[in-house]
């Protein structure tokens, strides 16, 4: 089978939020000599699908997880927070690259590589998908209430801020998502520096003669595995990511090339990085020692995360920190409410080649039915933010293994360009990837369910 019936026949049809055959072509047709590889025009319009992964990341794993490991255990959690985001490196790189290198989705890839590995897919997407949408919105919405509401009505803002991200995807599709998340990302990140960069003039909050407890015990494994479930983020991302490429080549005309994408796979993901770290910093150094912990329910945990800022920028900035990083929350809300939908459609179309012309219309009713089930979620299941926030975290670390697995084995499947596939460095790193994932879910259970 040549190269262009194998790309082809798989999944143009399910990247696209227009009818089979509309992306991608020309990429699997061959006609990479068209493209100019050193146009800093075509660059530019590559990047987007990486920096929608930062903004996803910036959320719920550095708001609060990051925060919290800093405010509980001082600098001590940085060197893992590191080594998740090391493991994770590989799994997230092949989302993007291997549809650069074949023109077709990750999904696709999975498909190759046996039907059951899209049903898989499918299964943990749903279970993570709906149960982090929530999550995530509901921390937007707690954030909302920081502007003076009544904390009682947090699920009701947070049933509405779903509504309105689902309204603006409907709408504005990946175009409006794009934009809005790079203003974001941006503004946030200058502004979390900033405070930073105050807050290490001021130094530390706790005493010299300070110590605080061991993060290296059993009784804070589950901390740790909730740290590292949302840190940078859930490996299913990894397919968001791929399916937005021919979302980002749909708006400029241009598929990115191995080299591009590598380059927007790289700025989003060291931002996430960074902006892991600051968070830890900022938490260890304004609430480490100083007998506070990071309130986890009503419109407190809002009025902490500012004054994790306007302690060092001053009392004015607290409306500005305030919208900042509800628009991050809020934007984070959308990014799912694109994402998890989409690879769900996408898998959709994988598994009955029916689908594969409705995929828009398949899409747009995934964005519903996310939405409503999220919303029953946080309407009748969850009395608190902490409760979700846990519980998402946790299922999406113990799925990382099998994630990462599949993608790793989609990245040297056959229909791959020798040269594309990973490395000698990229093959060692992704094996001791998913043995930490292994061992570390093996130590969760072991400490939930087994140990007394």
């Amino acid at each position: 089978m040549t190269k262009v019936q194998s790309t082809t026949e798989a999944t143009v049809s399910v990247a696209s939020e227009y009818p089979p055959g509309h992306t991608s072509l020309f990429k699997a047709m061959g006609a990479d000599i068209f493209v100019n590889y050193g146009s800093r025009a075509n660059l530019f319009k590559a990047i987007g699908p990486g920096i929608l992964v930062a903004c996803a990341a910036i959320g719920g794993s550095h708001l609060v997880w990051s925060t919290q490991a800093g405010a509980l255990y001082g600098w001590s959690l940085i060197s893992l927070i590191l080594l998740a985001n090391l493991f994770k490196y590989p799994f997230f790189l092949y989302g993007q690259r291997y549809t650069a290198a074949t023109g077709e989705s990750l999904l696709a890839g999975y498909k190759r590589q046996g039907i059951a590995y899209v049903y898989i897919f499918l299964g943990i997407n749903i279970l993570t998908g709906i149960i982090n949408t929530a999550g995530v919105a509901m921390l937007s919405g707690t954030l909302f209430a920081g502007y003076g509401f009544d904390g009682s009505n947090i699920p009701a803002f947070t049933v509405g801020i779903m509504v309105i991200c689902a309204a603006f995807i409907l709408v504005g599709h990946y175009k409006l998502l794009d934009k809005a998340a790079k203003l974001i990302v941006v503004l946030f990140s200058v502004s979390t520096l900033f405070a930073l960069g105050l807050a290490f003039s001021h130094g530390s909050v706790a005493s010299p003669d300070f110590v605080g407890p061991s993060a290296w015990t059993w009784q804070a494994f589950p901390f740790l595995i909730m740290l590292l479930g949302w840190m940078p983020a859930p490996i299913d991302l990894s397919a968001w990511s791929s399916l937005w490429m021919f979302s980002r080549e749909e708006e400029t005309g241009h598929f990115a090339t191995t080299r591009e994408t590598s380059i927007d796979f790289y700025v989003g993901y060291i931002v996430a990085v960074v902006m892991a770290i600051a968070f830890v910093a900022l938490g260890k150094l304004i609430m480490f020692g100083s007998g506070q912990e990071l309130a986890m329910g009503g419109t407190a945990f809002s009025q902490q995360l500012v004054n994790l800022y306007s302690v060092n920028i001053g009392d004015w900035s607290k409306p500005l920190i305030l919208t900042a990083a509800f628009s991050t929350m809020f934007s984070t809300t959308m990014t799912c409410v694109d994402g998890y939908p989409r690879s769900l459609a996408a898998s959709c179309t994988l598994l009955n080649a029916s689908f594969s012309r409705s995929f828009k219309k398949i899409f747009q009713l995934t964005i519903i039915l996310s939405v409503l089930a999220a919303c029953i979620i946080v309407l009748f299941f969850v009395s608190n933010l902490l409760q979700l926030l846990s519980f998402a975290a946790i299922v999406s670390f113990v799925t990382s293994p099998i994630l990462a697995y599949i993608n790793y084995k989609v990245m040297n499947g056959s229909n791959v360009p020798v040269e594309e596939r990973p490395s000698l460095f990229l093959k060692v790193l992704s094996w001791a990837g998913l043995l930490f994932f292994l061992l570390m879910t093996i130590g969760f259970v072991y400490v939930e369910f087994i140990r007394v």
